[in-house]
């Protein structure tokens, strides 16, 4: 589907899987949450700009490949993008992170925000933004607005699972982010739920269903 990518590597598309099954465990789910975030965040900043410091291995001296630039943000849509964010932080230890506290009204399926903390310097840093799903996409335009109202304006969004809906409304309102998915589900029903989907992923998580 335009305007987001699916990471299809084999791994991921087998650990989805596991997640999705409706008798995974919540010390299941969290741990294959923990391993896929690795996974996707391989894939999600596999164009980072690369440039050559100076070392000296035990052998002799070389030029040798770093990242280049600031150390990233990841920004979690609380609750459930702290499920991603911490298999991304084993990763890359050093990023800085963004929390972002949005829920759903159950009645209107808009964001209500409760809580933001972010860098300073996010104009001067690649953001990305991590929520497993993307569902009616309200949080998630809402979390990438507050970034960009802060200065933000080089953003990816990466999820679990996604639905047609929610990335046509993304792509309408942030055509400059792309997004960065597992899995392209088939649609939404009337609750806002992706469907097959894989249920709720806070609760899932944290055993709260």
């Amino acid at each position: 589907m335009t305007g987001a990518t699916v990471i299809d590597h084999p791994l991921v598309q087998h650990k989805l899987t596991h997640m999705r099954m409706k008798d995974t465990s919540t010390q299941g789910f969290r741990r294959l949450l923990r391993e896929i975030s690795v996974l996707l965040t391989y894939e999600v900043t596999r164009d980072l700009p690369i440039t050559a410091m100076e070392i000296e291995t035990p052998l002799e001296p070389m030029a040798a490949p770093v990242i280049e630039g600031k150390k990233l943000v990841f920004a979690s849509v609380l609750r459930a993008g702290n499920g991603l964010l911490e298999g991304m932080l084993e990763l890359v230890p050093a990023a800085r992170v963004a929390h972002i506290g949005l829920y759903r009204d159950p009645k209107t399926l808009q964001p209500v925000e409760y809580y933001f903390k972010a860098p300073e310097d996010l104009g001067e840093r690649l953001v990305i933004v991590v929520d497993p799903m993307l569902a009616t996409a309200n949080s998630a335009i809402a979390a990438v607005q507050r970034l960009k109202d802060r200065g933000a304006t080089n953003i990816r969004f990466l999820c679990l699972l996604a639905a047609p809906e929610g990335i046509a409304k993304f792509n309408e309102a942030h055509p400059d982010v792309p997004i960065f998915t597992a899995a392209i589900d088939a649609r939404l029903n009337e609750k806002g739920y992706i469907m097959p989907g894989l249920g709720d992923a806070g609760d899932r998580m944290y055993g709260t269903k």
